[in-house]
C-alpha cells in the first residue's frame, strides 16, 4: 500500500484541468512533475512561446527573462518575477512577492505579500499566504498555505531527499525538494514542513506545527502542546 500512497493520483485529482495539464501527463510520482515542468518551460523558451503578459502589471514591479502571464492576472507593486515562468489566468500576486525560475502557477491562485516561490507547481485555486517560502514543491488544487509558513527544500546535511511510508524509504533522486500538499489541504500559519514532506488531500495541519514525512489524507495534525526538547549540538560549519 505504501507505493500507492506516494503516487500522483493519491494527492491530486482532475490534473487535466491544470493550466498546463501536460506537466502531470505520464507522471507516476508527484516529485517527477517538477522535472517535467522544467523541461516544458525550457522547450517553450526555445520556441519563443514565453514572451507575453496578458495581465496587469502595477508600477514598480519587474519582469525578467521569459514569461507567460494569463488574462485577468493582477501583479501588484514591488513584485519581482524572474523567468522563465508560466502564470495562469486570474491570479493575484500581492506586493513584494518574488517568483523564481521554473515556477508554474495555475488559474485563480493567490500569492501573498512578501512570498517567495521557487521552482514550484501551484495548482488552480491554491493560496500561498503572506511571508511564506515554498521551494521545489507541488501545491494541490484549492490548497492553502498559511502566512509565515516555511516549506523547507534542503536537508541540513545537504543529502538526497526522500520519504518513508510504512517502513519503506523512497528517495527522490534530488537534494532539493520541499513538499507535496494534496488537493484542498491546509497548512496553518507559522508552520514548517521539512524537506520531502508528503501531505495527503483534505488534511489540515494546524498553526505552529512542524511536519515531516508522510501524512495521510483526511487527517488533522497538531503539536499536542509538547514542551521543547533541548539537546547538545556539535559545532559544525556547513557549505554555503
Amino acid at each position: 500500500m505504501s507505493e500507492e500512497q506516494l503516487k500522483l493520483s493519491y494527492f491530486f485529482e482532475n490534473t487535466e484541468s491544470f493550466y498546463v495539464p501536460e506537466v502531470f501527463q505520464g507522471v507516476v510520482y508527484p516529485w517527477e512533475a517538477l522535472k517535467k515542468a522544467t523541461e516544458i518551460i525550457e522547450e517553450r523558451v526555445e520556441k519563443n512561446n514565453l514572451k507575453k503578459n496578458d495581465g496587469e502589471l502595477a508600477e514598480g514591479s519587474y519582469l525578467h527573462g521569459n514569461y507567460s502571464i494569463g488574462a485577468g492576472t493582477q501583479i501588484h507593486s514591488q513584485v519581482t518575477i524572474e523567468g522563465p515562468v508560466i502564470i495562469g489566468e486570474n491570479v493575484t500576486i500581492q506586493s513584494g512577492a518574488l517568483i523564481r525560475p521554473y515556477t508554474m502557477i495555475g488559474n485563480n491562485c493567490v500569492i501573498g505579500h512578501g512570498c517567495e516561490i521557487k521552482h514550484a507547481i501551484i495548482s488552480n485555486g491554491a493560496k500561498v499566504q503572506s511571508f511564506t517560502f515554498a521551494g521545489d514543491s507541488i501545491i494541490g488544487r484549492g490548497a492553502r498555505v498559511g502566512s509565515g509558513t516555511i516549506i523547507a527544500n534542503r536537508r541540513f546535511d545537504q543529502g538526497i531527499i526522500g520519504v518513508k511510508v510504512g517502513g519503506t524509504y523512497t528517495p527522490f533522486d534530488t537534494d532539493f525538494f520541499g513538499c507535496v500538499l494534496g488537493d484542498y489541504s491546509r497548512i496553518g500559519a507559522n508552520s514548517a514542513t521539512l524537506p520531502g514532506t508528503c501531505i495527503g488531500p483534505y488534511t489540515w495541519v494546524f498553526p505552529l506545527t512542524r511536519v515531516h514525512g508522510f501524512i495521510p489524507k483526511e487527517t488533522r495534525v497538531a503539536t499536542g502542546g509538547k514542551e521543547l526538547t533541548l539537546t547538545p549540538n556539535k559545532k559544525m560549519k556547513l557549505k554555503p
